[in-house]
């Protein structure tokens, strides 16, 4: 579902690369998060997922697609087929709440007929079925999130990106934040989340990911919880078969 392979990257200036030959495997369906100290190179590896960046080196695969052969122009339509949620919501302020939802379906190009069908499932799972005619300045942090996961899974992604989708709030609406991206999750859609609260890693307890300097230090695939300093891991051998492609050429990982 989701594959690094050897990903290196350097910002012009810097001393040290922002990932280090970063290799990870990301299985379907699975809940996944990624912890670290800010500079451990965290949101250049979201930002290599929603193809923000480019690696200098390595080869990346999400969802059967080989990023290297993603043009540019076809980027906006690779992005539609993530979801994607940001700490800080960006949700469109002169819009109601079922309008911000139907936004994301109309760019798609879907009919408005499927819109009026979708929205309203989608506000129901997330618990804002009432203040679907409210403006985001009317409502709550928590309730301004779930927004902003709604517009994220209307179009039934098979990945979900947040990233520190928790950080604005407070502690009981952040357990039900996470609470409904484990929904989400039950669902059947994989889940990628960055986050600095300890708590939630730890509570939950899923895979959990740790970064320093760079490089993925820890990757505990069971009952993961939340620590920072340890030494790098050994890089894995991973093995990429080409197959046969279309518009956008694919991979098969085996």
């Amino acid at each position: 579902m989701i594959l690094l392979d050897s990903v290196t990257k350097k910002y012009p200036g810097d001393e040290e690369p922002a990932l280090d030959s970063v290799s990870l495997h990301i299985e379907p369906n699975e809940f996944v998060f990624l912890v670290g100290k800010s500079g451990a190179g965290k949101s250049t590896l979201m930002k290599m997922i929603t193809k923000e960046e480019t690696p200098d080196s390595g080869k990346i695969i999400i969802g059967g697609i080989d990023l290297d052969y993603v043009k540019k122009r076809h980027i906006p339509g690779y992005r539609r087929r993530l979801g994607v949620v940001f700490q800080d919501f960006k949700l469109l302020p002169r819009r109601t709440v079922y309008e911000n939802v139907a936004f994301a379906l109309e760019i798609v190009g879907m009919s408005n007929k499927e819109i009026r069908n979708t929205v309203p499932k989608v506000l129901e799972l997330v618990d804002l079925l009432d203040q679907s005619k409210k403006f985001p300045d009317q409502l709550s942090g928590g309730q301004q999130q779930r927004v902003s996961i709604a517009r994220s899974i209307a179009r039934q992604p098979k990945i979900l990106i947040a990233d520190e989708p928790t950080a604005n709030l407070d502690k009981l609406t952040t357990e039900e934040i996470i609470g409904l991206l484990k929904k989400i999750n039950d669902f059947g859609t994989t889940i990628f989340v960055t986050t600095h609260n300890e708590n939630i890693v730890n509570n939950l307890q899923k895979r959990v990911i740790t970064m320093k300097g760079g490089k993925i230090v820890s990757d505990q695939k069971n009952n993961g919880i939340y620590k920072l300093d340890e030494k790098p891991q050994p890089e894995a051998p991973k093995r990429i078969v080409q197959t046969p492609g279309h518009a956008l050429r694919r991979r098969r990982v085996i």
